[in-house]
């Protein structure tokens, strides 16, 4: 026995079968024969029950030129019937409907983990000989990259085999909305949304805006479960909640980009929000003269906030604001202008010191 879903026996050579595959070329196969020769066969190859080869290609020819009647094998059950398809039934030519790109997907994660699992136990029986002793490399063409969490050169080989391109990173970035799609840690809301995202790829739609839509809707769940969270403190509850807001007023018109940038934004204010009012905080940073230290928020948030208020005159009526705020909504609204005038004063000292000095 070995992993669970495999099964190590002994198979006849002539039992094992398997369609077109995408990589006709082999490579250097008569180096292969003389070391599975001088060193046998390090690593079974990889069948289903029914005996069709998933990994092990060059090894298959390499034994076939050999002559052997029997070899090792791993079998592993529990193949998709997705995967089955494309590897079973090419010579058939039964494969006419393209796959969808989500299909593609599912297909090339699979295939990436079956090559994952097969390369790293090829590794690891290639360390030692009986004599403790490293073996000859079967060569590049040979050994796939040991494992590390879909890296090197296994992504590229599964894409190839998917669409014969070694192009992987839009099947790995639907790959990220399927697992977010599967994880029941992840809240409704983010779940339904990655499904219908999924779905508009599936009808044609371009996965780099669904992811980023998809951000600003794990963002927005986070800047609602602040909201309701009683044990936050009164600050951060409002920034959330009034960031959620203007988070969903942008949902169907903002771009995507803009809408996960700004999403984003707004999680961040508001995680970093307080108890007091923005009022409070200006006039304690300008004026304490015993202020002490505190960690300041990066440039990039900077721009982030201003780039959301830049056209925030042109999204509101003064006619219709000035009459309709209380007295206290009022004072935090003149508070916050005098004080974002006090710090552009004291940022463009800033600057223009710097570049007198510079």
């Amino acid at each position: 026995m070995s992993k669970p879903g495999h099964i190590e026996l002994e198979r006849a050579v002539d039992s094992i079968w398997a369609g077109r595959r995408h990589r006709e070329d082999l490579g250097d196969i008569d180096t292969l024969v003389d070391s599975i020769a001088r060193d046998g066969l390090l690593q079974p190859i990889t069948i289903t029950p029914d005996g069709m080869l998933i990994c092990g290609a060059r090894r298959l020819t390499a034994i076939r030129q050999l002559g052997w009647k029997t070899v090792n094998v791993w079998v592993r059950s529990g193949i998709s019937t997705t995967l089955g398809q494309l590897l079973a039934e090419q010579d058939d030519n039964l494969l006419h409907k393209p796959l969808t790109p989500v299909e593609e997907a599912s297909l090339y994660r699979e295939l990436k983990a079956v090559m994952a699992e097969d390369a790293a136990g090829r590794q690891e029986a290639s360390r030692f000989t009986s004599k403790q002793e490293n073996p000859r490399s079967h060569g590049g063409a040979e050994s796939a990259p040991p494992w590390t969490g879909a890296t090197g050169r296994t992504r590229e080989q599964a894409a190839m085999m998917v669409t014969g391109k070694a192009a992987y990173s839009r099947m790995e970035e639907i790959n990220r909305l399927q697992a977010i799609a599967e994880d029941p840690t992840q809240p409704e809301s983010v779940r339904q949304a990655v499904t219908d995202e999924l779905m508009r790829i599936t009808a044609g739609g371009p996965v780099r805006p669904a992811t980023q839509r998809v951000v600003a809707q794990q963002a927005l769940a986070d800047l609602d479960a602040l909201a309701a969270d009683t044990t936050q403190p009164a600050g951060i509850r409002d920034a959330a909640a009034s960031g959620a807001a203007r988070v969903r007023e942008l949902a169907d018109t903002a771009r995507a980009s803009d809408l996960e940038r700004l999403a984003q934004a707004a999680l961040e204010r508001a995680r970093t929000a307080t108890k007091r009012r923005p009022a409070q905080l200006a006039k304690a940073r300008l004026h304490s003269v015993e202020e002490p230290a505190r960690e300041f928020l990066p440039v990039r948030s900077f721009v982030y906030l201003w780039d959301e208020l830049s056209t925030w005159t042109e999204r509101y009526d003064p006619d219709m604001i000035g009459p309709a705020l209380s007295g206290e909504q009022w004072s935090v609204f003149e508070n916050a202008v005098a004080a974002t005038v006090a710090f552009l004063d004291a940022a463009r000292a800033a600057r223009n010191s710097r570049r007198d000095t510079a």
